[in-house]
């Protein structure tokens, strides 16, 4: 990427922690609204509400020519959907990927959502995922690598029997989108940029039920499984610290 990692002290920590809940309350408040028979393009309008209301502005709209609030995915659709008007459908996997700007510092995070009931497959796709997810937050500690990361979240995934998305990455974040590192899900521990205290990071597992490999669609955004089976996405951005890692991204009482 030729960039030079980040480090954050003081103000711009806070500055993170504050947009990383802002990115946090609007998925929260999203996925209930995630149901049978709403357009995803439905779904992008209550996002730039929902958004609005943090005080913040999306990360997304505009970034390279973006046209939405969030990228709104849906079942082969691995990352970068757009909405429209495309209805969802009971037993669908949605996946939301949001991104708030607040006081010009980042909160990135994605979350795989089942609509309604979906089958065991799935089921079992979206939990691996998150477990992944976890797998990968656990090893961003002072001290290790970018590979420790990688390296963890595959593992989860190919005792699973899924795929991860090779050419897809997770990477730093801050007062840009996409900072270095470069997080790739897969690696090996002792390789890549070592993790120091203060560096944020957008870690997100992409797992697919798959083939790993993909194409984009003329829509030049939607990533899509090239074989047509489903993909779940899931994403915290994560500070390291002299301790265990803090999730900016995690859980809000609502």
């Amino acid at each position: 990427m030729g960039q030079k990692v980040v480090i954050k002290t003081g103000r711009a920590v806070e500055l993170m922690r504050k947009a990383g809940q802002a990115a946090a309350r609007v998925r929260e408040q999203l996925i209930p609204l995630a149901v049978p028979g709403i357009s995803t393009g439905e779904l992008d309008r209550l996002a730039a509400e929902k958004i609005h209301e943090t005080g913040g502005k999306s990360a997304f709209l505009g970034y390279n020519g973006f046209p939405g609030q969030i990228c709104i995915s849906v079942n082969e659709e691995i990352v970068h959907g757009i909405g429209g008007t495309r209805k969802l459908l009971y037993g669908d996997v949605l996946k939301l990927d949001i991104g708030v700007n607040l006081d010009g510092y980042i909160g990135d995070t994605a979350v795989s959502v089942a609509i309604g009931v979906v089958d065991s497959g799935i089921a079992k796709l979206m939990q691996v995922t998150k477990a992944a997810l976890a797998a990968g937050i656990e090893q961003a500690r002072s001290g290790n690598t970018v590979g420790h990361i990688g390296y963890a979240v595959e593992q989860v995934v190919i005792e699973a029997g899924f795929t991860v998305v090779r050419d897809l990455v997770g990477h730093g974040v801050g007062a840009q989108l996409h900072e270095a590192p470069q997080i790739p899900n897969y690696g090996k521990p002792g390789y890549g940029e070592k993790l120091k205290p203060g560096m944020t990071l957008a870690i997100e597992p992409m797992v697919n039920m798959g083939t790993c490999k993909f194409k984009i669609l003329s829509d030049q955004w939607t990533v899509v499984t090239l074989d047509g089976k489903p993909s779940c996405h899931d994403e915290h951005t994560v500070l390291v610290t002299k301790g265990d890692p803090e999730i900016l991204t995690c859980r809000l009482a609502m």
